[in-house]
């Protein structure tokens, strides 16, 4: 019997989140898209402008017998700079900023413990937001699956590439086979 949970994460530029989530034992679903914003609709050229307040997210979906959602949270946090505003890298504006969307108080609780586990080991100020979940919007379809797709595009090997390569060493027995 499976226990599937979804979450939606933000951390910067929803290609490097979702080919790293894409590659973990027990998702079993990553799409990209939008979260968090003003407007009634979001789409790629609009979520750039910044005037939509979207963040650019992946959906997660999880089994959580297979892997915990504090582990979920881990490796998100550990691939994302969550003492960044409203940046990751070169990646510069409030749709790349650090955000967790929640479904549940249990989600909440859990989220909450992780950032106290966090804060402790840094010594810089942690502005993940943490909001409850708000309409998503799927990103268009060029941007699914795109690391893979696109493994020689320069932003895919010199951003992209080097972030993987350090999670799947630091979460190796995570890796689906």
């Amino acid at each position: 019997m499976t226990n599937k949970e979804i979450i939606y994460l933000g951390g910067g530029c929803f290609w490097c989140i979702e080919s790293i989530f894409n590659q973990i034992n027990g998702v079993e679903v990553v799409i990209s898209g939008y979260m968090g914003g003003t407007k009634n609709t979001a789409n790629y050229h609009d979520v750039c402008t910044g005037k939509t307040r979207h963040a650019e997210v992946v959906k997660v979906v999880f089994d959580n017998n297979i892997i915990s959602f504090s582990k979920i949270l881990e490796i998100f946090f550990y691939v994302h700079d969550p003492t960044s505003l409203n940046r990751q890298g070169n990646d510069v504006g409030t749709q790349y900023r650090s955000v967790i969307f929640f479904s549940s108080e249990n989600q909440l609780k859990v989220i909450e413990s992780e950032i106290s586990k966090i804060k402790i080991q840094s010594k810089k100020k942690i502005v993940t937001e943490v909001k409850r979940n708000m309409e998503f919007y799927e990103a268009e379809d060029y941007h699914f699956n795109y690391y893979n797709l696109n493994k020689s595009q320069p932003y895919c090997s010199l951003v992209i590439s080097p972030k993987i390569s350090s999670f799947q060493k630091k979460f190796k027995s995570l890796l689906k086979d």
